[in-house]
């Protein structure tokens, strides 16, 4: 019978999960383009026709909406992409507890996991809608506004904490393929961890992380994937 017959929904469902943030990415820049490209002026004046219409073509509903929609799309990312790197510490798969070969008085990727965490549940909360908001303002006359800038600055704080919970993961899937040698991943792969080893090496005592943390978070941005 096979060792281990399913793998946790968090490997196996990737392509799932990943795919349906994916699919969110491309239709948020859908709308962007179009609000772009759009005429979003007030009022909207038609000299040939001698007209000057006051319409509502400025409002940022569909930009508020579609910021909302990105921020879960991209929390969703690093939630699963924290559940990985708790699967990769929890000594499965003839891995050591916290990928630490010197165990002990060595915590290992404990904290950075804890890190991880912790950006996710902070995520969670900026993931709250602020296009459901609405305050009045000019005097009742602007009695439904769209609160877009609020949700655009939530949706790239929450980009910005995703780059840092990916840049723990790779920091922990290096460790973990380290320490399965001389079994080898895919040369795609192989190709990624030789390059982030140059800027980040394996930790086989305690250090502290928070520098590693920062390169790997810089690495993922600067590293060009094909």
């Amino acid at each position: 019978p096979k060792k281990h017959v399913q793998d946790q929904y968090a490997f196996r469902c990737i392509p799932q999960v990943h795919g349906a943030s994916l699919d969110t990415v491309e239709y948020v820049t859908n709308v962007f383009l179009t609000e772009t490209n759009g005429v979003t002026d007030n009022p909207n004046i038609f000299p040939d026709e001698d007209l000057i219409i006051s319409a509502g073509n400025f409002h940022g509903q569909p930009l508020a909406l579609a910021n909302d929609f990105l921020a879960i799309a991209i929390a969703e990312i690093g939630s699963i992409s924290e559940r990985r790197v708790f699967q990769l510490i929890s000594g499965n798969r003839d891995l050591p507890n916290y990928l630490i070969a010197n165990t002990g008085i060595n915590s290992g990727l404990m904290i950075p996991q804890y890190t991880a965490a912790s950006i996710v549940s902070h995520n969670k909360m900026l993931c709250h809608p602020a296009s459901v908001d609405s305050i009045v303002s000019s005097n009742g006359q602007e009695d439904h506004v769209s609160i877009g800038a609020e949700a655009a600055v939530k949706a790239f704080e929450i980009i910005n904490n995703v780059y840092i919970i990916l840049g723990i993961e790779l920091i922990t899937a290096a460790q973990a393929l380290d320490l399965r040698k001389p079994l080898k991943s895919s040369p795609k792969i192989n190709e990624l961890i030789n390059t982030f080893r140059k800027k980040v090496a394996f930790i086989e005592y305690d250090r502290v992380l928070h520098d590693d943390i920062q390169l790997a978070t810089s690495f993922l941005k600067s590293y060009h994937f094909e």
